[in-house]
């Protein structure tokens, strides 16, 4: 679950603590409660139709974005506009994502199999086995944006994985606020509304019609092509727990994008334990733009980056580091 947040209206809240109301039933739920609990959550992310104000926050910074999501039978529509830093813009239809920068005039067009952001909570993992590696708890009740919300803890059976804190919204299941917890249970990020109207009208033509708006705009539309580790030549050889591969693409890019040479690939590798994943990513070295190994770390996102003889590592992920380093040691060419 990628978050980057924290709200804005709540940080003397967060300063003297979370408090749950005196009901708090502080229960642990049995695996099948759990899996109700966090599916019905997850489903009130596509099932709904709102709009609002999320604040973020990690590592100290903190930035807001409106959101507007509709639900229009099958069919899902998002705008989300940045409210802070360079101005930037996510319209969405179903897998279909333009991310557009306006200043620049410039917009990426791609398609996303598994669209997994806030206030979205399950991924792909195709089964629910996320449950193995998570203990959930019922800690009581609160508010959020003006609604009442249902709080669960979210605490991990080992040391692979963060912890999470969720507040569900009571009426619809809707997650109102989230919290990624470190080893001490300190706050790594957080995600929350700070100002949300549930239940408004779909205008999903909106949406639609700012995505058809493209005159004047330099589009990048990155080739992407399904694949397998292995046909690429790649294994996992050391298999981390609870994290299957959900995912496995290569992506082309037509024209120079941060960097990189029109026509160059990357390998893209998605690994998901159902509740958080990481990314694997492949590419061949380029010494112009690959000047030096590092981790970095921003919030609860670890990231490595090192040279892996002709080729170019970089694996990132919501998890502890030696999680992430697990992966980038796993990772090895079989031809």
């Amino acid at each position: 679950m990628h978050l980057r947040v924290l709200l804005a209206g709540s940080l003397a809240c967060a300063a003297i603590g979370f408090a749950p109301s005196a009901h708090a039933q502080d229960a642990s739920l049995d695996a099948a409660s759990a899996r109700a609990w966090l599916t019905r959550i997850h489903d009130a992310a596509t099932s709904q139709s709102f709009r609002g104000t999320l604040v973020v926050s990690a590592s100290g910074m903190i930035s807001g974005s409106r959101v507007v999501h509709y639900c229009s039978g099958s069919d899902q529509y998002e705008r989300i506009e940045s409210l802070d830093g360079q101005v930037r813009q996510v319209l969405r239809h179903n897998d279909v994502v333009h991310t557009v920068w306006p200043t620049r005039r410039v917009v990426l067009v791609e398609r996303r199999g598994s669209v997994s952001t806030f206030p979205s909570l399950l991924h792909g993992a195709g089964d629910d086995g996320f449950v193995d590696y998570y203990q959930v708890r019922v800690e009581g009740t609160d508010r959020v944006a003006g609604f009442d919300a249902q709080v669960l803890q979210v605490q991990p059976r080992d040391a692979q994985r963060y912890g999470y804190r969720l507040w569900s919204e009571k009426a619809t299941g809707l997650l109102l606020r989230a919290e990624v917890l470190g080893t001490r249970d300190e706050v790594l990020e957080a995600a929350a509304f700070t100002e949300l109207v549930l239940g408004v009208k779909p205008q999903p033509q909106s949406v639609v019609r700012s995505m058809k708006t493209l005159d004047g705009y330099r589009i990048i539309r990155p080739q992407v092509i399904e694949t397998r580790l292995e046909d690429e030549g790649w294994s996992m050889r050391v298999s981390v727990p609870g994290f299957r591969q959900i995912s496995c693409v290569k992506r082309i890019s037509p024209a120079a994008e941060g960097g990189r040479k029109g026509g160059e690939p990357l390998l893209q590798s998605v690994w998901s334990d159902g509740l958080t994943s990481v990314s694997v990513f492949i590419e061949p070295f380029d010494a112009q733009r690959h000047t030096r190994e590092l981790q970095t770390s921003i919030g609860a996102t670890q990231t490595v980056m090192r040279r892996f003889g002709e080729w170019w590592l970089t694996v990132m992920g919501d998890v502890p580091a030696p999680t992430l380093r697990e992966f980038a040691k796993g990772i090895e060419r079989v031809r």
